[in-house]
């Protein structure tokens, strides 16, 4: 699946993402609330700017993803990949990290009020 694919079926109401292979993906400033990316690969993928608050991605792989700016508030993280990721900037409040993997990650200027990182 591409970028233009997932944002065409999301406009149609589609929440349901898990899985899916998203690699290298260009989702700049994409608002995609409340999706579900369980288990999908993000591999390389950009989503610098994007609205992922209240999101689903329980074990999904985000090695060295583009995380800059965005908006992960609510989110669900928990055993997600995040090694070498770019979270700076990022608005992590409320989500949960428990168990992710943030070796070398940028977490720079993060925004980590109430985030779960234990």
């Amino acid at each position: 699946m591409d970028a233009a694919e997932l944002i065409t079926r999301y406009a149609t109401g589609e929440r349901d993402f898990s899985k899916a292979d998203l690699r290298e993906a260009d989702l700049q400033n994409a608002n995609l609330e409340g999706i579900n990316l369980r288990e999908a690969n993000l591999v390389d993928a950009n989503l610098s700017g994007a609205n992922l608050s209240k999101t689903n991605l329980y074990y999904a792989n985000l090695l060295r993803i583009n995380l800059s700016k965005a908006n992960l508030e609510s989110a669900n993280l928990h055993h997600v990949n995040l090694s070498d990721a770019d979270l700076s900037r990022t608005k992590l409040r409320d989500a949960n990290l428990s168990n992710a993997n943030l070796r070398a990650a940028d977490l720079s200027f993060a925004f980590l009020t109430y985030a779960n990182i234990g």
